[in-house]
């Protein structure tokens, strides 16, 4: 079957909900964040279904590529849209030569799926459609109808047993990165304290050519993914009784992280014999990672915070951001300020906080008076050492 790809014309936006009943697939893409007792907040998955069951008809396939938690598609996506009258009842199969097998007499009005997005915003490595794509149905002619849908795009398939599976699938991926960057995170804070540099050590360790991955370490956790997916799993785990505690305590460790920064620029700035109140605190990045405008969930903003509680005077730069918008939890009324030497050398600190490519870190650390490197960005920085502190 050819690859498709979207035609301008072809391609518009509308928020008129009615449209759907002309639409034979309505893929739904919201945001599933945490709320403020850090538990899931779906109202943007169930105010997006009640819109589409109004407009719902017959052999429509209705799927959810939003991160949450197994059973959510089941249990939260399929009652809603079986309030219009139409059924899609649950039914297992089974996969055979990549391909669902069902009972020929199963009647569906409509087709619900789940098929989770599966992106690294920034990798150029990898485009969209050489990402293979986890489908699972809640019965086989689901399955069967997505895969027909998105096998038209991407170069690969994966169709797996039911929703659930591929709900959990998706909750692997992330909580096995959060695990394994917690686990270096604390491992940054032990080197630190015995004069080992985890940098290194990393770059030791991936020379293995099997049994080991590299993770590395950071200011903190970002994006729309890893800091708050893992909890959703948490949250459900807790209607089986089950303690997710790798889950929890990575997120501890992970979120620990920005006041493990700023204790080092504590630390950094005494040494110096500069008090932190008053001090002047240039933050270099604010995307939750380099060369990307994104900034859910970033560190940095975290930071932000926590330095102007203790009576800092901070600024930032990014390329990216212009203005700091408001966020759910912030609103500082920041505007980045122009790099250059004389405003580097303007601050008492410069903390780099995001990684951009962009940056000249070799100059950036010739005027700046401190770099405090949450990154590893000025490791191959030759000469004025003395004024970088790694942490």
């Amino acid at each position: 079957m050819p690859r498709c790809s979207i035609v301008k014309h072809d391609f518009r936006f509308t928020v008129d909900f009615r449209k759907l009943r002309d639409m034979d697939a309505i893929l739904i893409c919201v945001p599933t964040p945490l709320d403020e007792h850090r538990e899931p907040d779906l109202s943007f998955v169930r105010n997006t279904a009640e819109s589409i069951e109004a407009a719902l008809r017959p052999d429509q396939l209705i799927v959810l590529e939003s991160t949450t938690y197994p059973g959510t598609t089941e249990e939260v996506v399929l009652p809603i849209l079986e309030k219009s009258g139409l059924r899609c009842p649950i039914a297992p199969y089974t996969i055979c030569n990549a391909k669902t097998e069902f009972a020929s007499e199963l009647q569906a009005d409509f087709l619900l799926a789940f098929s989770p997005e599966r992106e690294d915003p920034g990798n150029k490595q990898f485009t969209t459609i050489q990402i293979p794509k986890v489908i699972g149905g809640v019965n086989g002619p689901s399955a069967a109808a997505a895969q027909l849908l998105y096998g038209q795009v991407f170069k690969e398939v994966v169709l797996v047993s039911s929703t659930r599976t591929a709900e959990m699938a998706k909750l692997l991926e992330n909580i096995y990165r959060s695990v394994n960057i917690a686990l270096v995170n604390e491992l940054k804070c032990l080197c630190l304290r015995m004069g080992i540099d985890i940098w290194e050590v990393i770059e030791a360790a991936r020379t293995k050519p099997f049994g080991f991955t590299a993770f590395y370490p950071g200011p903190g956790l970002g994006g729309h993914c890893i800091p708050i997916d893992p909890f959703y799993l948490t949250w459900k785990a807790r209607e089986y009784g089950f303690p997710t505690r790798f889950i929890e305590l990575a997120g501890e460790v992970n979120t620990a992280m920005p006041d493990h920064v700023v204790a080092s620029l504590v630390e950094a700035l005494n040494r110096r014999q500069k008090c932190l109140l008053d001090a002047k605190v240039l933050i270099l990045g604010i995307a939750y990672k380099k060369d990307v405008d994104d900034l859910r969930e970033s560190p940095a903003l975290r930071i932000i915070q926590l330095l102007q509680a203790r009576g800092v005077k901070v600024d930032y730069h990014d390329p990216y951001f212009p203005q700091l918008p408001k966020t759910r939890h912030y609103d500082f009324g920041l505007t980045s300020v122009e790099l250059t030497p004389n405003t580097l050398g303007k601050y008492d600190a410069v903390l780099i906080a995001t990684a951009h490519s962009c940056y000249d870190y070799p100059a950036i650390v010739r005027h700046a008076r401190l770099v405090v490197d949450t990154r590893n960005a000025t490791a191959d920085v030759t000469e004025n050492r003395e004024k970088i502190v790694r942490c």
